[in-house]
This record gives structure tokens, sequence and C-alpha cells, in this order.
């Protein structure tokens, strides 16, 4: 059984704690605002180059003289898994969830024999990621001394990625990350960036019709362009979206983390009291005892 000592010494320990995951509660909180807001923000502008770039595909259905970046190489032998998360850790279960999603579709590729490749963009992807999969990591770039994600550093990404791709290093490339969707909410999410992948767009104006678009240049001249660019601006999304998810999670991982140190604090705080009264009553027993025998 602890001493009253000790058990003064674990109390003032949770204590302790209870304090830096209340305060880092409230940076996350801080933080989740700016972050959230960045996010969101992004969405629009993601979603309508998937639009634009969806119609102009259409164009270049079942044709010979398709973009490469939408065609793909021909063959799905080699596949590149980008898996983005955090640099830092304490935020519940957002960079092991990532992990775990990108963890299952590389096994079930080298199930089927593909070769796998993988790309980590934060450290603690890595870190979940080496023990099962280690050798199949080529590099890790990690992004600790960015304070705060800019295009630049996912248009480095974006670059690298199409270097690879040119020079012939895969074939499929997908990207992993977590939709940022509530405080509690945090969705893993795969995306395909090579060969690119859109879904059907409506292209519908308000009266129902179909919308007919005229572009100037012609489409290939404009794939030609956007292509590339849609590469980085889809991971300066799934950056921003991590960089809000990560928050969320934080802020309600040490919320969690702060009421149970309140808890333990409670029960440690009973077991003192009792072994301290029963201290005080084996005491008062033996003065008495020793009374008596007088």
């Amino acid at each position: 059984m602890p001493s009253l000592k000790d058990l003064r010494n674990r109390i003032a320990s949770v204590k302790a704690t209870q304090k830096i995951t209340k305060a880092m509660q409230m940076v996350a909180a801080a933080k989740l605002r700016r972050a959230q807001e960045a996010a969101e923000a992004a969405r629009p502008y993601a979603e309508r180059m998937e639009s634009v770039l969806a119609n102009l595909a259409v164009a270049f259905e079942g044709r010979d003289d398709a973009p490469k970046l939408m065609s793909g190489t021909g063959n799905d032998q080699v596949h590149l898994l980008v898996v983005a998360t955090a640099e830092r850790g304490l935020c519940g279960g957002f960079n092991t969830n990532i992990a775990k999603l990108a963890r299952e579709k590389a096994k079930s590729l080298i199930g089927q024999g593909k070769t796998v490749k993988i790309l980590c963009v934060g450290k603690k992807g890595f870190d979940a990621i080496k023990r099962d999969l280690g050798q199949h990591v080529i590099e890790t770039i990690e992004l600790r001394g960015v304070k705060n994600v800019g295009f630049s550093n996912a248009d480095e990404i974006g670059r690298k990625i199409l270097s690879m791709y040119e020079n012939g290093e895969f074939d499929v490339c997908t990207l992993f990350y977590a939709t940022f969707q509530s405080v509690i909410a945090q969705v893993p999410t795969a995306q395909q960036l090579i060969p690119a992948h859109f879904e059907a767009s409506e292209g519908t104006d308000e009266g129902g019709a179909s919308a007919v678009y005229e572009y100037e240049p012609d489409e290939a001249e404009i794939l030609a362009d956007l292509l590339p660019r849609n590469i980085s601006i889809q991971v300066f999304r799934a950056l921003l979206e991590n960089a809000a998810s990560e928050q969320g999670a934080r802020m309600s991982a040490m919320d969690n983390a702060t009421r149970n140190a309140g808890d333990m604090i409670d029960k440690l705080t009973i077991k003192y009291n009792r072994q301290r009264q029963a201290q005080i009553t084996t005491e008062l027993i033996e003065i008495i005892s020793g009374a008596e025998a007088l």
C-alpha cells in the first residue's frame, strides 16, 4: 500500500499534468478556428477546379491523345501512396486512422502482387507505418518548421510527385489525409491523384439544361496547364484539411485527458483521506491502549 507521502506526490503530479492538458486544449481551440476557416475557404476552389477538369476530360474520353496525367501509363503495377499526417502527436486517433487506411490499402495491393512505394508527409505517419511497411517508404517530408502551411509547401510536394511520375517511378498515385467535419469527426480519406479521377459533373444551369462551355484556347492546352496545377492544389487542400483535423482531434483528446485527470485526482484524494483517517485512528487506539495499561 502506498504511503501518504507517495499519494501526495502522485496527486501533485496528476494536477500538474491536468494543467498541461488544459493549456493544450485551450491552445488547440485557439488554433482550430483559423485552421478551420482556411480549410473551408480552400474547398470551393479545389472543388471548382475538379469540376472544370471533369468537363474538359469529357472531350478526351476514349481518345489516344488524352493527356498522360489523365489517361495514365496504361499500367497499374507500381503504386505511390502519399500519406499526409501531423508532425506532432497527442491528438487522439487522428494520425493512427490515416495510417491505418493507408496500411490497409498497401497490404491489399501487395497481396495482389503490386509494387508499393510510400511517401510520408509528416513524421507521425512514418512512425505509424515503419514497423509493418518501413521497407516500402521511399522518403519522409517533414513540415515541423512550418508555422502556417502555405501553397508553396504543397507545390513543392506536388512537383516532386510529378517529377517521379515523369521519370516512370510509379503508375498510380493515391493521397491519404483526413477530411475535417467537426471537432469530434475527422474522416480518413483516400483520393486518387494520378491518373486524374473526377466525379461526374452535373453541369446544369438554373433551368436544368446541360451547360455548354466554350474554351479558349482549346481543351488540350488548358488541360496541359491545369492538370499539373491540380496536383498541387489537391495536396494543399489535404494539408489544410489535416491542419484543421489535427487541432480538432487534439482539442477533443486534451479535453478527455483533462476530465480523466480530474477523476483520477478525486479517486486519489478519497484514497488519501481514508488512509490518513485510518492512520489517525490507529494512533488514537495505541494511545488509549497505552493509557489503560498504566
